[in-house]
């Protein structure tokens, strides 16, 4: 297992949430992200499981990482278990893990740092009316609060609360225990998480309205893709006229050595 050493580990994370520290976490999926996540000070990173591997933990850097274990991919508590263990020993600092709260319970119960989600859950949207806010009535607030108070009772060490009214998700923050981690839930969860896609502007559809966007990555990217298809186009070009190679493209041998490889040659 990866050396901690540098990194923040729960307790840390428990004492600066304690102080009124606000902790800010990016979800990532290639080396240069993490890498440049690390490099700017970002506190958390979240990875999928397919994308953990030894490099990305090298490229997180001190980033306290989060792996999040595919829902509907694993399916008993047998298969979450295993998949966590694995997380944990490539150098993950904490799960995430959106299954039944026995599965929950039982990765805690083995020491392994759980988080939860409260609210606007995608992999259950169709329970709560699709992709939209959760706890917009008291009955639904009241449900959000219910959830977060289980994840604690079961020893979950945080949540993602996602798509969830700003009043609300304050009042929950202030009276759990768990780090609350806030995807458009308003300023006063414990962190603040967005999508590097949506950070970046690159996404496929429209970034959500919780989302703020810093740069316009998708017009660079089909910038570099049209010089892209544009360098293999005169690629191909050069090889059909002759221009490539040219000589400076060429290992070059000695006359002699050249005639001596010639001489001893068998005539064909």
């Amino acid at each position: 297992m990866p050396e901690t050493v540098g990194r923040p580990t729960v307790a840390d994370l428990r004492a600066r949430k304690a102080r009124g520290e606000k902790l800010t976490m990016v979800y990532v999926e290639t080396e240069d992200e993490a890498c440049a996540a690390a490099a700017a000070g970002v506190d958390m990173l979240s990875i999928a499981a397919p994308r953990w591997s030894p490099a990305m933990r090298a490229a997180a850097g001190s980033c306290f990482v989060q792996i999040g274990l595919l829902y509907g991919e694993l399916c008993t508590a047998g298969d979450y278990l295993r998949a966590a263990h694995a997380a944990m020993q490539n150098g993950g600092d904490c799960v995430y893990c959106a299954a039944a709260l026995d599965i929950q319970k039982l990765l805690g119960d083995n020491a392994i740092p759980v988080v939860g989600h409260v609210g606007l859950i995608p992999s259950q949207a169709t329970w709560t009316g699709g992709f939209k806010a959760v706890g917009k009535t008291a009955a639904s607030a009241r449900e959000v609060w219910d959830h977060v108070t289980r994840l604690e009772q079961i020893g979950c060490f945080g949540a993602e609360i996602e798509v969830v009214p700003d009043r609300v998700a304050e009042v929950v923050a202030r009276n759990s225990g768990l780090l609350l981690l806030g995807m458009g839930a308003g300023p006063h969860t414990d962190a603040q998480y967005l999508f590097t896609e949506d950070l970046l502007g690159y996404g496929r559809t429209r970034a959500p309205r919780h989302a703020k966007v810093y740069r316009d990555f998708a017009t660079e990217f089909a910038r570099l893709h049209q010089e892209r298809t544009a360098a293999f186009s005169e690629f191909v070009a050069d090889v059909a006229s002759g221009a490539y190679p040219a000589c400076d493209h060429a290992v070059p041998i000695e006359d002699a050595a050249f005639d001596a490889f010639l001489d001893g040659l068998d005539p064909r």
